[in-house]
């Protein structure tokens, strides 16, 4: 979350706006939307501006060269350059194995089904790999 003089005020963090993957993730959507208008309404927020600042380090070279190639195969797919999208896709999946936005968002591009087998397989993988996320974890203000 950004405030209106562009800082910082809460990173990226695992919320949800539903409880649709309540069971699977454990986190309450109600809490995290009350930290949302907690902040709108009053302007409290989770951590200091400097915390939210450095609570989430910056993305590694890998990282950073997966989500360019998701981005090209992409771009890639619309230009109907099929072969091309999915040498790119497959560079960011193996650049960054564990990072659920490129791999998950790659399933319906690629013709998969985001709820299907690849999806169980895929929440397998990153739950042996211990739920890596590149955020803040999602948490109660209780």
């Amino acid at each position: 979350m950004i405030d209106e003089t562009d800082q910082i005020v809460q990173p990226n963090w695992n919320a949800y706006a539903t409880d649709t993957f309540k069971e699977y993730t454990g986190i309450d959507s109600g809490e995290q939307l009350e930290i949302i208008r907690r902040w709108v309404l009053d302007g409290t927020t989770m951590m200091t501006p400097t915390e939210a600042k450095t609570a989430v380090g910056d993305l590694s070279a890998d990282e950073e060269q997966a989500r360019l190639h998701f981005r090209i195969a992409n771009h890639l797919r619309h230009a109907g350059d099929d072969d091309g999208a999915a040498r790119n896709f497959d560079r960011a999946a193996a650049l960054a194995p564990h990072d659920w936005t490129i791999r998950r968002a790659m399933m319906p591009l690629r013709g998969g089904d985001p709820f299907g087998d690849e999806f169980f397989k895929l929440a397998a993988e990153y739950q042996e790999a211990g739920r890596p996320f590149h955020g803040v974890a999602a948490r109660s203000r209780k």
